[in-house]
């Protein structure tokens, strides 16, 4: 079995390291929703990326989710979008290809 990637994150908007967040314990439902407010995510994409980090050895949630919220800034850019959601936008097969980039990077 892979090792569970888990990693030194950074930063986000508000200052807060991702491993401090409080969403990050909500129930399912909550924390995907969270999740669509702040990037624009639809529940398929969601589900697609989740999935993804799972069977790339990300198996325990909580790291999971950590890592999920690390792609979607890593994937968002460094734009200033404060205040407001970041749209993240992936073409056909655009959605793979960033989460292999970010895994090679992590």
């Amino acid at each position: 079995m892979q090792e569970e990637t888990h990693r030194q994150l950074p930063r986000i908007a508000d200052n807060k390291r991702l491993e401090e967040m409080e969403y990050l314990n909500l129930p399912d439902r909550m924390f995907f929703q969270w999740c669509q407010q702040q990037y624009g995510l639809n529940r398929g994409v969601y589900n697609t990326i989740d999935n993804w980090l799972h069977e790339n050895g990300i198996i325990d949630i909580l790291c999971r989710r950590i890592n999920l919220l690390a792609f979607l800034e890593y994937a968002s850019g460094s734009e200033n979008t404060t205040g407001r959601a970041k749209l993240i936008k992936f073409g056909k097969g655009g959605l793979t290809k960033k989460l292999q980039d970010f895994m090679a990077a992590i």
